[in-house]
């Protein structure tokens, strides 16, 4: 199975499932524009494919995220005003690093650091 983004303005606005079938040439090969092709005619729109382990495009595609021709990824919408994207993985994240011991934090944008969660 394949997976498409449909983008309106570089916006992801749905993502569906394609079988392979309906994406592969006459030798059984995976190819990208016939999966668009397919996808396209019925429901038109700009497609792209997306792929869940990453393979493709950085990131598996979303619902809001957006598509960035210059970097050919998708991007989740940023979090946090502070946050800042990794130009590697095209991930989000924060200018300090999350705490490596047990507990677990939540992002505190007013002071720009982890705060402890009280399971209490």
């Amino acid at each position: 199975m394949a997976h498409f983004a449909q983008l309106e303005n570089n916006i992801v606005k749905q993502v569906i499932v394609v079988s392979n079938e309906d994406t592969s040439d006459e030798n059984n090969v995976e190819n990208e524009e016939i999966g668009i092709a397919f996808c396209s005619n019925p429901l038109g729109g700009t497609w792209k494919q997306t792929s869940y382990n990453g393979n493709i495009r950085k990131n598996y595609a979303g619902i809001g995220y957006t598509y960035d021709e210059s970097r050919d990824a998708f991007i989740a919408p940023k979090p946090y005003n502070s946050w800042l994207l990794d130009e590697t993985t095209c991930q989000w994240k924060a200018p300090v690093n999350y705490p490596t011991d047990d507990k677990r934090y939540t992002w505190n944008e007013e002071t720009l650091a982890w705060d402890v969660v009280n399971d209490n």
